[in-house]
């Protein structure tokens, strides 16, 4: 029995998603044409052509060079809601988004900019839909720590609207304990911190998220299960780990889905949660994430119950929120 129709059905959150990640080539051709810049491509087909990643840095050059059509409050908007008309598609009532103002700032785009582009987007879905979004400001590893501190100065005016700050791109010699100065201060700010560990760096990095950057979740978290103690401890505190499947597939953190781990470590009791990461570059968006990895591990209705519960746990939603989410996930 498929179990499509029972995913489409039951609402969900996502909590590992980058917007810049969710530029379509056509937009991103609309966009370009719009900006006068000129891409490094012919058509939207020699772009997917492009998407055949062998690794997460193979992914980031195109990934950067996609985002350069991106210039102007109206471009951020676009991108964004574009973004949650998938969430209505994908029955994503809630989702937690990060952004990368460095990607942009690093052009000559204004903080702003970026952030009140998003930021409408996310208010018109809210009244014309009823999808609640929060925003998390994420930090490029591959950067420095002064830049970390140059970009967190810059969010300061608009916590009302940032709920935390993250940590991406190359996570391989970046490890988390780069930027414990840059995450003291922010939580000190009153930020929240999530970051991006034990996708392709090491269960050690996950140790470092959780000991030094005091995280409230993992981003990945895929290869701790390679550290008996570390699984442990996930379990015991309940720490979210937002997998990303098609993600893991795409850039051979995996060789095929049904090796993937995500069904092990949700038997044992971890809090895993689904999401989609980069889906305009990845091949699929909430739901195709759920349908393909319920396809390759075989999992049973209760467990995608589970997993669209374990989306509201591990979200920054209140506890109230929280509850009556999960309480229509179980009646749906």
């Amino acid at each position: 029995m498929s179990l499509t129709p029972l995913i489409a059905s039951l609402p969900k959150a996502e909590l590992h998603l980058h917007i810049e990640g969710t530029l379509e080539p056509e937009l991103m051709f609309d966009i370009a044409r719009r900006n006068g810049v000129t891409l490094p491509y012919q058509s939207v087909d020699e772009i997917r052509a492009a998407y055949d990643f062998h690794n997460l840095q193979s992914f980031l050059d195109i990934y950067y060079a996609g985002a350069a059509v991106l210039l102007h409050e109206q471009d951020f908007y676009d991108l964004t809601y574009a973004y949650l008309l998938r969430c209505k598609a994908d029955n994503v009532v809630h989702t937690e988004i990060f952004f990368d103002p460095q990607t942009h700032t690093a052009r000559g785009v204004a903080f702003e900019t970026v952030l009140n582009g998003i930021t409408r987007a996310c208010e018109d879905a809210r009244r014309e839909w009823g999808i609640s979004s929060l925003l998390i400001m994420c930090f490029l590893r591959h950067l420095s720590e002064e830049a970390a501190f140059e970009t967190l100065a810059q969010a300061l005016p608009y916590k009302d609207k940032i709920i935390g700050v993250g940590l991406d791109s190359s996570e391989v010699g970046h490890p988390p304990a780069k930027f414990a100065r840059v995450f003291e201060q922010a939580r000190a700010e009153g930020f929240l911190a999530v970051a991006h560990a034990g996708e392709e760096g090491p269960p050690e990095y996950v140790y470092e998220a959780l000991d030094v950057l005091n995280v409230a979740r993992i981003d990945h978290g895929v290869r701790s299960e390679e550290d008996e103690a570390l699984m442990e401890r996930l379990i015991a505190e309940q720490m979210p780990l937002t997998v990303c499947p098609l993600s893991n597939l795409k850039l051979k953190v995996v060789g095929h889905l049904n090796q993937h781990n995500l069904r092990r470590m949700l038997q044992r009791g971890v809090m895993v949660t689904v999401n989609s990461d980069d889906p305009a570059y990845f091949g699929g968006y909430v739901n195709q994430n759920f349908i393909e990895l319920a396809a390759a591990l075989d999992l049973s209705e209760a467990e995608i119950r589970t997993l669209c519960q374990n989306s509201f746990k591990a979200s920054f939603l209140s506890s109230e929120e929280k509850e009556a989410w999960c309480k229509r996930v179980a009646e749906a």
